[in-house]
């Protein structure tokens, strides 16, 4: 009878056992990689959806007061201290961070803006394909586009002020003569300038 009691209570323990769900330790959770969230039998949900923290802290953008040796609605590129600062036809001036052309590649002088292009597609040159012939022949609109969501073209056309899908360059001598921003700079500035709008580009 006693053999027949430890018989019955050893298959109940068993079956509550079956039952028990044993969930896996915490550890990684908040990290969104621990864990399969495709799997719809996880013991955790997905999680929300979330921005990814960028791996770069902008620095916020100058206003400074009106100057006299600045023609107001004029783009002027100060390359040494990798500053762009427009000046709008009321006299209030804008300082962005770019990032500027590599040692050889940097230009001087006076220009005008040509164009404006939302989204554009980036074309590499022939010489740059010639260099590396991985390249395509277009890029279009995205993450993977080196020009960004804006650009502002210049002269002929091949020199631009443009966003980057590097931001980390900004502050650099990193481009092939062209001026890179930040998105949001970029952004802004396409919004104020105009086709016909003068640049002026400084060492």
């Amino acid at each position: 009878m006693r053999l027949l009691a430890l018989l019955a209570a050893a298959l109940l323990l068993t079956v509550f056992q079956a039952q028990a769900q044993v969930y896996g330790p915490y550890d990684g959770y908040d990290g969104y990689g621990g864990y399969g969230y495709d799997d719809p039998y996880g013991a955790y949900p997905p999680p929300p959806v979330y921005e990814p923290m960028p791996r770069y802290r902008e620095p916020p953008r100058e206003r400074r007061a009106p100057s006299t040796r600045r023609t107001a609605g004029t783009i002027v590129i100060a390359t040494r201290e990798h500053t762009l600062v427009y000046t709008t036809s009321w006299g209030e001036q804008y300082v962005y961070p770019i990032a500027v052309g590599r040692d050889g590649k940097q230009w001087y002088g006076s220009t005008r803006v040509v164009s404006k292009r939302e989204h554009p597609e980036w074309r590499p040159t022939a010489s740059m394909r010639q260099k590396n012939p991985r390249l395509p022949a277009v890029v279009g609109p995205g993450p993977k586009n080196p020009l960004g969501t804006r650009a502002i073209y210049l002269a002929d056309g091949l020199l631009r002020i443009h966003g980057t899908n590097d931001p980390s360059s900004i502050g650099t001598n990193a481009s092939s003569g062209c001026f890179r921003m930040y998105r949001q700079d970029v952004e802004e500035l396409y919004e104020m300038v105009q086709p016909g709008t003068r640049v002026i580009v400084e060492r």
